[in-house]
């Protein structure tokens, strides 16, 4: 089943006072750091079309985000998350084989280091006080639901905004990877090699 993604996203300027403030509303429950490479059809200029995979000690997640524009509103988009594992680099060589017969290439790799943390209020609003490799510090706030809760992830989104001071103004729901795009950032290794 695929889910809807519900989130917003803001820079931080000062990571310690929003660190703070987030943990007056929310449970802190990890740090890692997310490397995650992006693979595109080679076209001129910024790619529309894109998935990436990340590599962890045991498998490999592939991701595909479809958005939603549909049900954007100034401050939140939605996206429908598409997501997979696959154990062992014989999986993944294969599924690169085909998207790369299909067009697709290496574009563009995302580092980021992540503090997650699970609101107290509803456990399925997700914060992530993120540190990306190039761009500084953001924070995003995620939730995770089915078509007929989109309404109330709004909600839920638009209340940790306010509880976390955030105005209207300071969101910015550009793509890491259109930012590193747009500051000449092309980090790249060449994936399973």
């Amino acid at each position: 089943m695929a889910w809807l993604e519900v989130e917003t996203k803001f820079r931080v300027h000062d990571a310690k006072e929003m660190r703070k403030r987030i943990e007056k509303i929310a449970v802190f429950e990890k740090k890692r750091k997310k490397a995650d490479d992006y693979f595109a059809i080679k076209r001129r200029g910024y790619p529309h079309k894109a998935f990436r995979i990340r590599a962890t000690k045991d498998e490999y997640v592939v991701n595909f985000k479809k958005w939603l524009t549909e049900y954007w509103d100034t401050d939140i988009v939605v996206k429908r998350e598409f997501e997979f594992k696959l154990t062992g680099r014989e999986h993944v060589e294969h599924l690169l084989e085909l998207f790369r017969d299909l067009g697709f290439s290496e574009w563009i790799r995302k580092t980021k280091v992540s503090e997650s943390y699970r609101y107290r209020k509803d456990k399925r609003a997700g914060i992530e006080l993120n540190n990306v490799e190039h761009l500084g510090y953001f924070v995003e706030i995620e939730y995770l639901c089915q078509p007929h809760e989109m309404e109330k992830a709004k909600r839920v989104i638009r209340e940790i905004l306010r509880k976390l001071g955030v105005r209207h103004k300071d969101i910015d729901n550009t793509g890491y990877t259109r930012m590193l795009w747009d500051r000449g950032i092309r980090d790249r290794k060449d994936f399973l090699k």
